[in-house]
């Protein structure tokens, strides 16, 4: 009685491990998303499957093969079912999650992926799947349904903090205002770079430091947000510089230039027609010409070492240029009688 199951399941394995190496094999020929198409998701999507569906296939032929009692028998149907339909949903989830994911990364950006989006889609698709099992078990999903529609009222006043955090991190992904990556400024203060949006909350990095920031999404809905990433990436830094009133102006804006021409170079920064570098003279001080140098960078946080590379550079070249860089002076005339 032992030995033709085992065969069975044996023949089973055989076959899932082989047609689970075929997909592994047909999946390394795509190795990135530009080169993914749907029927690249869906037999990525089967990865791992072929193994449990033979199994089952196996179980379904010992069942039928042997002589078995009548409930056991039925249990034994009820199960190959459930892990039927629960792998089919499965593999529907996949697909819908990875469909998503390409359609988001070709479309550059326009909306942000997510972790919350993926676990609404795989919360739909999975609450499907159950409904199904519920059903082929003789279990009536109208009562379900009502009962969850009365409860759904009582939890939806005991957890309104929250569903707000949910439906807020909706808005915060369908208005297209703020994305994965994008480096933003709360009305309350914190900033930094955007690495998530969950269910309840959001988290952001701050340049320099390595600590997460996590924000409650509602926090996020209700803040004056500015995005310094939208609608570009590209930003103007402003450096303030003071030079002495004998300084040769000509010289002090030639030699300026100069240096953020070769800062920006060695940053790797681009030096298009409309990113070059700029002197505004705008003020006689108490103890100095003042100006402004302009300067255009990338991304927003690399603005810090952008800033750290130019005042040394410009400090050591106006020193060897002997273009002085004045501190205020103060003289105090004492009378004596």
């Amino acid at each position: 009685m032992l030995i033709l199951p085992g065969c069975i399941l044996l023949v089973a394995l055989t076959v899932g491990i082989t047609l689970n190496r075929m997909i592994h094999r047909r999946i390394m020929r795509h190795l990135t998303v530009e080169e993914a198409t749907w029927q690249y998701i869906f037999i990525h999507a089967l990865k791992g499957v072929p193994i449990s569906l033979c199994l089952v296939v196996g179980l379904y032929w010992i069942v039928n093969t042997i002589d078995i009692i009548e409930p056991l028998a039925r249990v034994f149907s009820y199960v190959l079912f459930t892990v039927i339909i629960l792998t089919i949903t499965r593999v529907i989830a996949r697909t819908v999650n990875g469909v998503i994911d390409m359609q988001i990364e070709r479309s550059q950006k326009a909306m942000p992926k997510t972790t919350l989006l993926n676990a609404i889609v795989n919360g739909i698709i999975y609450a499907m799947g159950i409904l199904v099992v519920l059903q082929y078990y003789g279990i009536s999903i109208a009562p379900i349904l009502t009962a969850l529609g009365v409860g759904g009222m009582a939890v939806a006043l005991a957890l309104q903090e929250t569903l707000a955090n949910i439906f807020s991190g909706l808005h915060l992904i369908l208005s297209k205002q703020l994305r994965l990556g994008d480096y933003i400024h709360l009305s309350s203060g914190e900033e930094g770079r955007v690495t998530d949006i969950t269910w309840r909350f959001t988290t952001i990095v701050p340049v320099g430091n390595g600590n997460m920031v996590v924000i409650p999404n509602q926090k996020i809905a209700s803040s004056i947000i500015t995005n310094y990433s939208m609608p570009c990436h590209d930003i103007v830094i402003k450096i303030p510089v003071g030079v002495a009133y004998d300084s040769d102006l000509q010289k002090v804006e030639d030699v300026t230039l100069e240096v953020a021409r070769q800062v920006l170079t060695d940053l790797n920064e681009k030096l298009d027609a409309d990113r070059q570098p700029a002197v505004r003279f705008y003020n006689f001080g108490e103890s100095s010409i003042d100006f402004n140098v302009l300067l255009h960078s990338a991304r927003f946080d690399d603005q810090f070492r952008l800033k750290h590379e130019f005042i040394k550079a410009l400090t050591a070249r106006f020193r060897q240029e002997g273009i002085e860089i004045p501190f205020p002076i103060r003289t105090i005339v004492q009378q004596t009688n």
